[in-house]
């Protein structure tokens, strides 16, 4: 293998290094790893831990990092195939603060990519990942003759999440892995349990043969919700491609969208925590800020980017539960505060096991609102800025709104709201809408959609 000279820009993306694996050849990969060991020299830091999703690349990728982290003088500490939140677990668990992920999450089959750590247990994310590139760009790394050591971390981290669970009632539970790293473990975590359990798509393949592995598209939710309703399961859980977000589906096959299911779990949360303060994404329905607010708590609208912004806002504001839309949910009252898609399962399982109330009729016990999935449309890396400012220059002077614009703009008036955010992934917006009626939501969506129309030209 080769230091490459000229990789690919477009794979660095705003939270992670992400693509097709075209772009991810063994020489770029090799280059990333003595680049990202270099970096570890730089902070003093002399070993990281790696470990990689079940991708059909990725074990390949994954030697080849390994050989430019050991060519840079850094030991690794590889514990093999494994989900995220594992990997996750094992740096806190080991205390090894600096950390490489293989991984691409649920994006399509021929994609790869790696989620990275220098301290601290946090992902590097924006600006430092830019930084990163330009000093890949430079080829002015370290030398050395690293070692790689194996550890077994499955026991510990199963042990782990067992012990913080206690399900009082037997429940029948349907699981989709999509085929994703989360097969590789499943079983050894829930057959543990008071539950009876069904798996389907629960052979670790990383051609994603069934569907792709994303809970956040509900067409992948449909195999999930039909066993269920066929069934008359008392619920359906599903996870992404590497295992740190989750879906859900109710006793009738209804998905159950991420912000319901935080409003939920702050039932359990709040009474107890000494922290009032409740983060989510400017995406989740006000049906949560309503709950937050009904239970006492203090709701604390964030920016998305579940394993980056939010898990170091909670982190930060020492929090004891956050979550985005996607699927990304913390739980740091009796758990390690990581993003963690079985760990969420299981706390639903939990929640429901203590009440004698079906799922669908819990949900249905939230605050009522309509609203839009998420709505995308096509512009191009300048012009979505500007579209977005102008929208905010046009509305700002409105009465009785109130606007945040840490992400996007999202402008909330009485009982409706509007997001507009340029994409982080690609040349496009994104928009979503909510309101209390069906006039009023297609009332917000036609004048924002319009204003979109008007300024993304």
């Amino acid at each position: 293998m080769k230091i490459k000279s000229d990789i690919n820009k477009d794979i660095f993306r705003e939270y992670d290094i992400r693509g097709n694996s075209t772009f991810l050849d063994e020489d770029t990969c090799y280059t990333i790893g003595l680049g990202y060991a270099s970096m570890l020299k730089s902070l003093d830091k002399d070993v990281c831990l790696v470990g990689h999703d079940n991708r059909l690349s990725s074990e390949k990728i994954t030697n080849a990092l390994l050989k430019g982290i050991t060519d840079a003088g850094v030991d690794a500490v590889y514990i093999g195939l494994t989900t995220t939140p594992m990997h996750n677990f094992a740096m806190k668990n080991f205390k090894i603060e600096s950390g490489i992920m293989v991984t691409a999450s649920h994006n399509p089959t021929e994609d790869n990519g790696f989620k990275f750590s220098y301290e601290n247990y946090k992902n590097v994310y924006g600006e430092k990942i830019k930084e990163f590139y330009n000093f890949l760009t430079r080829g002015e790394f370290s030398k050395g003759v690293g070692t790689i050591s194996y550890i077994r971390v499955l026991d510990k981290y199963i042990d782990n999440l067992i012990r913080s669970i206690d399900i009082k009632r037997k429940l029948k539970v349907i699981i989709d892995c999509g085929n994703g790293t989360t097969s590789i473990l499943v079983r050894s975590i829930f057959d543990k349990l008071p539950v009876d359990v069904i798996y389907i798509n629960s052979v670790s393949d990383g051609s994603f043969p069934n569907h792709h592995p994303d809970p956040f598209d509900a067409e992948n939710m449909v195999p999930l919700s039909d066993y269920v309703k066929t069934l008359k399961y008392d619920l359906g859980i599903s996870f992404d491609g590497d295992g740190d977000r989750v879906g859900f589906v109710d006793n009738n096959g209804k998905i159950v969208d991420i912000d319901k299911y935080m409003a939920l779990m702050i039932r359990d949360i709040l009474p107890t925590a000494q922290n009032k303060t409740i983060l989510y994404d400017m995406k989740c329905s006000n049906a949560l800020k309503d709950e937050i607010e009904k239970l006492g708590g203090i709701p604390f609208m964030y920016r998305p980017g579940g394993n980056t912004y939010v898990k170091n806002k909670i982190d930060e504001m020492k929090l004891v539960f956050g979550g985005e839309l996607s699927g990304h949910v913390i739980f740091n009252d009796k758990y390690i505060g990581i993003d963690d898609g079985i760990y969420a399962g299981l706390r639903m399982l939990e929640f429901l096991s203590n009440r004698k109330e079906k799922l669908s009729t819990l949900v249905n016990s939230l605050n009522k609102y309509v609203s839009t999935p998420e709505i995308k449309i096509e512009s191009n890396d300048n012009k979505k800025f500007e579209c977005i400012e102008k929208i905010k220059k046009e509305i700002e002077n409105e009465k009785d709104i109130t606007i945040t614009t840490i992400d996007g703009l999202r402008v909330d008036y009485k009982d409706k709201w509007a997001l507009v955010r340029a994409s982080n992934t690609g040349p496009n917006l994104t928009a979503r809408f909510e309101a209390k009626t069906k006039d009023d939501l297609e009332e917000i969506k036609t004048k924002y959609l319009d204003l979109i129309t008007k300024y993304n030209k």
